[in-house]
């Protein structure tokens, strides 16, 4: 990741629960200029940011560069008609899954009929805690190149960025490297617990699991092979991977569950825009 040259543009967070804040805290250390963070739940934001309860909180003469939509799609209508009056032609970028531009540009003009948003979709994922964010974009043909800029620079922030050129790859997006961090999770689970039932003591069989996790995430990210060459170099023939791979590469098991559940989050992401 490379840190931004200049600071990054002021921003109208609405929203800062896990995502959220996890966007904040690197977008703070990469110089944000002031911004508002709108959130019910009490926190401590350092000078000159400030935090909003509620959009009458926002000071009056705040015009942020962005809003960013961090909410539940299911809970956002309101918070759009309120944004529409206060911001009828500000630049948004969502990161909610689901929720389309033109679904999102329809309830922004039922709060106000005059607004002439430009919407911005984009899906990070939690590691942007850590600045190893990994964030595919969507902007639609009338987003400016500065729009479309700004928000590259706050996701750049927190990690890695992709640009898609169709709307509906975003819930592609979503099922790989959305809900991916997820997945890697779930193998790092049942790897510890494999490893207590060989007998290995709890804590050494989470640190080997752990740390074979993030060694071979390293290994991939930095070398040029493909992933299934760095596979084949670690399977020698007759040896003990073979013999594990044996098992996760049958039929029925890796390659077809895989595909399987990226498909089901891609599906409930369509399902979540209607």
């Amino acid at each position: 990741m490379t840190a931004p040259t200049s600071p990054l543009p002021s921003v109208l967070l609405v929203g800062c629960g896990q995502m959220g804040g996890a966007m904040l805290e690197g977008w703070m250390a990469h110089g944000l200029k002031p911004s508002v963070v709108l959130d019910r739940h009490d926190r401590t934001l350092p000078a000159p940011h400030h935090l909003a309860a509620t959009l009458d909180d926002v000071p009056a003469d705040f015009q942020p560069d962005v809003i960013i939509l961090a909410v539940k799609p299911q809970k956002a209508d309101p918070t759009l008609e309120a944004l529409a009056r206060r911001f009828p032609n500000a630049t948004l970028l969502s990161v909610m899954a689901g929720r389309t531009v033109e679904s999102l540009t329809d309830r922004y003009q039922h709060g106000n009929p005059q607004a002439q948003p430009v919407i911005i979709r984009a899906m990070p994922n939690t590691p942007c805690a850590i600045g190893a964010g990994m964030s595919g974009l969507y902007a639609p043909p009338h987003a400016t190149d500065t729009q479309k800029a700004q928000c590259d620079a706050l996701l750049h922030a927190v990690g890695e960025t992709v640009w898609v050129e169709r709307e509906e790859l975003i819930d592609s997006v979503t099922a790989i490297s959305g809900s991916g961090p997820a997945y890697i999770f779930l193998l790092a689970e049942l790897l510890e617990k494999a490893g207590v039932e060989q007998g290995l003591p709890v804590e050494t069989a989470r640190t080997l699991a752990r740390k074979t996790i993030y060694g071979a995430g390293a290994l991939l990210n930095q070398s040029p092979a493909e992933a299934e060459e760095l596979r084949r170099r670690v399977t020698s023939p007759g040896g003990t991977t073979a013999e594990a791979l044996k098992i996760f590469m049958a039929p029925d098991a890796w390659p077809a569950i895989v595909p399987r559940a990226v498909a089901a989050a891609a599906r409930r992401a369509k399902e979540l825009s209607t």
